[in-house]
């Protein structure tokens, strides 16, 4: 039986061998007949421009598709494209203050109009509306206009020189939307668009044919598919719910399903299932970070629901003796031994992939319960009625710390009350459905975007190799807000003028080693100022069934990014 430690490290073989197997397997389109997807986060809509949430991302991407995207290399690699532009190639301006995509010929949708680029145009007028709320928004920083010269060609022009010009439209966060479709989605009428929002058409291998929103989604193969004899199952059904233990059970011990996705289980676990012999593990390291995100503006009920997290401050998390005691008091080493072994690492980073961009500037893998407290005694939070919780401006400093509900995150949270009580802060926990909690739904309370609460704890990651837009999600101009219809990137609401300021540098440097230089500083300029206390880097852990074959897994992506490619294994 292979180790986690073993399937990590032999995670980029056996992406190998399951590429080199699937060029060999041909046949008609359907072939396979069904294959079974489980997500324990359940998705809750099927456009991603609408949530953040990494299920929704994912399961869209099975049916809408960027221009380009990422592999398990981490390698831009071209999609709806047939060459990804570059300044040798032409396609992207000498002065970098723009870039020309060239659609690949014949690309349809699911419904056999053709691919333009009045679809492309569009995807960007709707996610940068001024009256929407766009999850994505950060995707298109710094792009002034798209123009359309022609049907197969789209330009885009940046404020000033771009040397990454690969935020639009690339990546399973940004992918193309028909115009037909979402015409009348435009601004604060996107949520209420449901039977876009919930059955988009797309260019992808599969089309919906059924979406019971944090239930089940049942799909159909997308005969305008591009690739003939693609793909090779001909339904899928896309279970969503329950946890990761059933998931993870389901694929490797009773074989009811073929992929089980993000099996956030202790390593003895996983190799108890295993064990059941059904189906195999496997496992890689890309940028996904465990946290917990401060919330910089108050979340008070009494404030009402429309400026609960919009009015600040908070009453006293962004003291620096503050949030630095918190994350002084926590024990990340057993964190990693408690929650995910040799498939976790201790990080004091949001960004500890790739290895250019992981900031050394900062320690804090030993716990200071000592140092946490004199730090708190020396910014004169005391306990002075001697209940065991320090007051700040007369009041008990009380945490409202939210998740959602996963064995392991529970683990967690127990374990850091605990702490955070050594130091004089009391804690209540709560812990919320994922599919709830990750959803978009601007009615629910409940969501990680509108934070009704003080600390909450989720991971996250991005597409590719490069951060640039991912720490675009800190800016200030980001900010859930019900002006927003509760969307946006900047989910702790942490907000910097000397921030925004290097971002903007970031985007018009060119030089690799200078723009990881200001990686690592806007990485530590987010930590250090209490937006987030960074807690594990994780492995991404999933499961495939021993029959199913093409499986490749993508840290860099989404993991369902070749799923055209996959087959049933005779």
């Amino acid at each position: 039986m292979k180790t986690t430690a073993a399937l990590l490290s032999t995670a980029a073989a056996m992406a190998v061998g399951s590429l080199a197997f699937a060029d060999g397997h041909e046949g008609p389109r359907g072939r396979d007949g069904e294959v079974k997807i489980i997500y324990w986060q359940a998705p809750s809509i099927l456009n991603p421009y609408l949530s953040g949430g990494t299920k929704d991302i994912e399961s869209a991407s099975m049916i809408i598709e960027p221009l380009a995207r990422y592999n398990e290399s981490g390698e831009l690699v071209p999609w709806l494209v047939d060459e990804v532009p570059t300044v040798g190639n032409g396609g992207v301006s000498a002065d970098l203050t723009s870039i020309t995509w060239k659609l690949s010929p014949g690309v349809k949708w699911s419904d056999g109009s053709a691919l333009t680029s009045a679809d492309v145009k569009f995807t960007y007028d709707y996610c940068t509306h001024p009256e929407g709320g766009c999850a994505q928004l950060a995707k298109f920083g710094g792009v002034s206009s798209v123009e359309t010269p022609d049907d197969m060609t789209v330009v885009v022009n940046f404020e000033g020189p771009t040397p990454n010009p690969y935020g639009p439209f690339v990546g399973g966060e940004s992918p193309i939307i028909q115009a037909a479709q979402f015409a009348d989605c435009m601004g604060a009428k996107a949520p209420e668009c449901t039977a876009a929002n919930f059955g988009p058409i797309g260019t992808g291998a599969f089309k919906v044919d059924e979406f019971r929103p944090n239930d089940v989604i049942t799909m159909s193969a997308n005969d305008m598919y591009r690739e003939e004899g693609k793909p090779a199952f001909a339904k899928v059904t896309f279970k969503g719910g329950g946890d990761a233990t059933a998931a993870g059970r389901a694929v490797m011990e009773t074989g009811e399903f073929d992929y089980a996705w993000n099996l956030q289980l202790a390593p003895d676990v996983i190799a108890q299932m295993q064990a059941g012999g059904k189906g195999t593990p496997v496992a890689g390291f890309g940028p996904l970070v465990e946290r917990i995100m401060l919330n910089w503006t108050n979340p008070d009920p009494a404030l009402g629901p429309d400026e609960r997290s919009v009015v600040g401050p908070h009453p006293f998390l962004q003291d620096p003796a503050v949030y630095k005691a918190l994350s002084m008091a926590i024990d990340r080493p057993l964190l990693v031994e408690v929650g995910y072994g040799q498939a976790g690492k201790v990080t004091c980073n949001v960004v500890p992939a790739p290895a250019a961009f992981n900031s050394e500037s900062m320690m804090c893998d030993t716990q200071d319960i000592a140092g946490a407290n004199a730090m708190l005694d020396a910014a004169g939070y005391m306990d002075t009625d001697g209940d065991g919780v320090r007051e700040a401006n007369g009041k008990p400093m009380k945490l409202l710390y939210q998740t959602s509900t996963n064995a392991v995150r529970q683990d967690f949270q127990a374990l850091i009350k605990a702490w955070w009580a050594e130091i004089g802060i009391d804690t209540e926990l709560r812990n919320i459905n994922a599919s709830v909690f990750f959803g978009g739904d601007p009615g629910s309370p409940d969501t990680f975007q509108k934070f009704y609460a003080d600390v909450e704890m989720y991971a996250n990651t991005f597409n590719g190799t490069d951060p640039q837009a991912y720490l675009g999600n800190q800016l200030c101009g980001t900010v859930p807000s019900p002006a927003t219809q509760w969307q946006g990137s900047n989910i702790s609401r942490f907000c910097m003028e000397e921030y925004d300021a290097l971002h903007a540098e970031l985007t018009k440097t060119a030089d690799l080693a200078e723009r990881a230089r200001i990686g690592r500083e806007l990485n530590d300029m987010i930590v250090q100022n209490g937006g987030l206390i960074p807690l594990v880097h994780r492995g991404r852990l999933s499961a495939h069934a021993n029959s199913l074959g093409g499986v490749v897994l993508n840290v860099w992506d989404s993991e369902l990014w070749n799923v055209a490619d996959w087959y049933r294994m005779k």
